[in-house]
């Protein structure tokens, strides 16, 4: 079975499907449409984030909560703002995609994002893959328990 994904474009566009092929270093994502007739080939340049989601639906009523201790620490806590203002607190999954302090050296350049798992357990986002270059502000440990 296919995880179910959301799409969104830095440019507001989004798509719904089910994710094919996904590889934080490929250059491509493959996601098949809700209708499973159509395949979308996305280059990853531009993907704003990657949301793997739990429903297509989700609950528009639903206000997000964005404070740690809502559920067992999951790696490092982090908080990400966009360029468009939307932000995320969360714990990032697997490897930090910086060495060093806040600011990514070249030798992180390639590295084309991180994945970041909501603090709320309750928010339809089950993780989120988000894209380096699409966020302008982020802070590991800088929020209180």
């Amino acid at each position: 079975m296919s995880d179910k994904v959301v799409a969104r474009f830095n440019d507001g566009r989004i798509i719904k499907g089910y994710l094919k092929d996904f590889s934080a270093n490929k250059d491509f994502i493959l996601i098949e449409g809700l209708e499973r007739k159509k395949k979308h080939k996305i280059p990853v340049e531009e993907l704003k984030a990657l949301f793997f989601v739990k429903t297509f639906e989700g609950d528009s009523e639903y206000k997000e909560k964005k404070a740690y201790g809502l559920r067992k620490s999951a790696g490092r806590k982090v908080f990400v703002r966009f360029n468009d203002g939307e932000s995320l607190v969360g714990f990032v999954e697997g490897e930090l995609p910086w060495k060093k302090g806040f600011f990514l050296s070249k030798s992180e350049a390639d590295n084309k994002g991180f994945f970041l798992v909501p603090v709320d357990e309750e928010t339809n986002n089950i993780k989120i893959f988000v894209r380096r270059l699409f966020y302008k502000r982020y802070n590991l440990n800088s929020l209180k328990n």
